[in-house]
């Protein structure tokens, strides 16, 4: 591929909460540029990009899906690779595989909402990848909407520096259209189509101040034009918008543009924002190996390299697996290595996707994204590149699951084939979680919440026509100390002729929460011989598994081997493994445990006369408020609330507020479960 036609793609998502209108903007975008003919809703559950058939049944995003679009400007054609990702917080590692592999992402805020809780989740995701992005101020249309609030709340909850390009002409019922600064231009539409407006003689003022501030901030990035301005000379559009550009890349600024997507306002100077500000691959440059030994540049005749950032499983076609083409080139037919594996496999097809719609291609070259078939054993986060010359680059993160849940067959005769069905969703949703406990004998699966696992049991019932029989979700816990201690264990044990001999000392301390399990050699002389230590920790980490509490995982410890000793003939390695978990399981009880429960940072908005009531409701939760605050109305409440006590919230917040609370959560962090508390946990189940 020509580096001009690089310059003239896109790969951008669109991220946002819940409800900011991230699949109505999507539609829109794809009617504006001619890739659909009828804009979909979601109330009625025909929107293109939710496909499924849970979502047009819950009328929300639950997979992300992928589309290509085209749109001009100023004579030039843009390809524009768009995934619309999912804004609940159950499915948020949609959001995280997506923004692995995308080059920019536009923010999606409500107008009246604003900068809500997911919103900060997945802009701490965007920031984790590096991800130049602008934002759109979306439902200005909407009662209570405040474009200056929404600006005012990004710079206090996202840290970053928003620089709006458009004023909105009138807000809520009054809201027609919106200024452009750049262009010093009003903007309605009638019929869906873009017009000019006039200006409104009273919004004068506050459009110099802001077009001033623009210029201001565009004019420090060159010297000569902003001498140029210090004379009075004002910049070009064209300046203006490589300056703004530049700004946007370094990640300096946020461009903000608003408008009402289901009212058809704002999505033409939308999307003349996203190719003019977001960058190309050029722009992104060269991927860095895992070990940053090898890079690979955005290249067609570059060696292949490549990532598969989802899979999902087609009736008709198979396992298809998404990857982003960083450089390189696939073609159908190609054999090709997954460096994460060592596997080969032969590219039986190539598909471009508009959602569930598959356009078959013969290949596909540095910075497209597309479906592949025939790539077995392929997961998400492996690398995808050529034989001769591998590179194997980072891959994506999987969360543990905070929710557990039993899961049966309705009948034996089923078993088979519900393990085969968990088998392809886990492999589809690397945040699901499919095993036996233990403990119990009983299969579990976990996932990041309780709506994630309800989807996945009606997917079963509808997709793969299995009647489950599940459980009330369970929490997972951790274990963890709260002091320090040691103990010395002799293992012995005489088999016949031959023994078993190891002795080990070990030292127990506990670590800041969050920074897992650590282990130290701290033995003088030879008591323990350096062969043994590998042992020693192998045997150190198995004993983390289950902890003395529960059986749950034991985190945050640091271990140290301080002393021990030995038999010439009688030690081993798996003699000093055995006796490094024992001495671990003693260690850690004298060092006070205690059980850590998953935290969940609550958002709750109601109306003034219901604060009480929630409040109260929280506390019976063993929730703590951190503050309330008021936002278009309605009062905040943020809360911090463990998540065994959340369950059935939904139902209880709408009893409590006659429907008219809502809530969001996101997991904050692992904190002690009181003892009054541990001590009502099931901890066989």
């Amino acid at each position: 591929m020509k580096a001009n036609k690089l310059e003239m793609m896109r790969n951008l998502g669109i991220m946002a909460h819940i409800d900011a209108g991230k699949t109505t903007v999507t539609e829109q975008i794809l009617w504006r540029t001619g890739k659909i003919h009828k804009v979909g809703a979601v109330h009625d559950g025909d929107a293109t990009m939710d496909f499924g058939e849970e979502e047009s049944r819950r009328g929300i995003t639950i997979s992300s899906a992928a589309t290509t679009c085209e749109w001009s400007v100023h004579d030039a054609t843009y390809q524009v690779n768009i995934i619309d990702t999912p804004g609940h917080v159950d499915f948020t590692m949609e959001v995280e595989r997506a923004l692995r592999v995308l080059d920019g992402a536009v923010a999606l805020f409500c107008a009246v909402g604003g900068v809500e809780p997911q919103s900060e989740t997945v802009w701490r995701q965007a920031d984790r990848y590096d991800v130049p992005r602008m934002a759109f101020i979306n439902k200005m249309d909407r009662p209570g909407a405040d474009f200056d609030g929404v600006l005012d709340q990004m710079r206090d909850r996202l840290g970053c520096e928003p620089l709006a390009l458009q004023l909105p002409i009138g807000a809520g019922d009054a809201f027609v259209g919106v200024v452009d600064l750049i262009e010093a231009r009003g903007f309605g539409w009638e019929d869906g189509q873009m017009v000019d407006v006039p200006i409104p003689e009273a919004m004068r003022p506050r459009i110099e101040g802001a077009r001033a501030t623009l210029i201001e901030r565009a004019v420090e990035t060159d010297e000569a034009m902003l001498e140029r301005y210090l004379d009075g000379q004002d910049p070009t559009s064209q300046e203006l918008y490589f300056a703004l550009r530049g700004l946007t890349l370094a990640g300096e600024v946020i461009p903000v543009l608003c408008g009402a997507a289901l009212a058809h306002i704002g999505t033409d100077l939308l999307l003349d924002a996203m190719v003019r500000y977001l960058p190309s691959p050029l722009d992104k440059g060269s991927v860095t190996s895992s070990d940053g030994a090898l890079t690979r540049a955005p290249d067609a005749t570059a060696p292949l390299a490549a990532l598969a950032f989802k899979l999902v499983v087609d009736k008709f076609v198979g396992q298809l697996t998404f990857a982003r083409v960083y450089s390189g080139t696939i073609a159908r037919g190609d054999r090709i290595m997954n460096a994460s594996t060592g596997k080969t496999n032969r590219v039986a097809r190539i598909y471009r996707m508009h959602a569930n719609r598959r356009e078959e291609v013969e290949q596909v070259q540095a910075g497209d994204i597309a479906a592949l078939v025939g790539l077995k054993s392929t997961h998400t986060g492996d690398t995808l590149t050529s034989e001769d010359e591998p590179i194997l680059l980072e891959s994506i993160d999987r969360p543990d699951p905070v929710v557990w849940l039993s899961i049966e067959p309705g009948s034996k005769a089923d078993q088979t084939r519900l393990s085969e069905a968990l088998a392809k969703l886990c492999a589809e949703d690397p945040s699901l979680r499919f095993m036996t406990d233990e403990q119990t004998g009983q299969a579990v699966l976990g996932g990041m919440g309780e709506l994630q696992l309800e989807v996945i049991v009606s997917r079963l019932s509808n997709e793969f026509d299995l009647d489950a029989q599940v459980g009330r979700p369970k929490v997972s816990y951790r274990e963890t100390i709260t002091s320090e201690s040691s103990h010395r264990l002799r293992f012995k044990r005489q088999n016949g002729g031959s023994g078993m001999f190891a002795e080990v000392e070990l030292q127990v301390a506990p670590r800041p929460r969050g920074h897992g399990v650590t282990f130290e050699v701290a033995v003088k002389g030879g008591a323990v011989p350096r062969e043994y230590h590998g042992a020693v920790e192998a045997g150190v980490m198995e004993g983390t598994q289950n902890g003395p509490r529960g059986g749950f995982e034991l985190v945050d410890m640091h271990v140290t081997l301080v002393d021990g000793g030995y038999h010439d003939e009688d030690s081993s390695d798996l003699a000093f493994k055995i006796a490094a978990s024992m001495a671990l399981e003693e260690a850690v009880k004298l060092a006070s445990p205690r059980l850590l429960e998953p935290v969940m940072r609550v958002e709750v908005t109601t109306p003034d006369e219901f604060i009480g009531d929630m409040m109260s409701d929280l506390a019976s939760r063993r929730g703590r408020v951190q503050g309330t605050g008021v936002r278009a109305s309605a009062t905040i409440i943020e809360a911090l609330v463990p998540l065994a006590q959340m369950f059935g919230y939904a139902s209880r917040s709408r009893s409590l507020s006659q429907g008219r609370a809502s809530y969001a959560m996101n997991l904050d962090t692992w904190d002690i479960v009181p003892e009054s508390a541990a001590k009502s946990i099931d901890l066989a189940s």
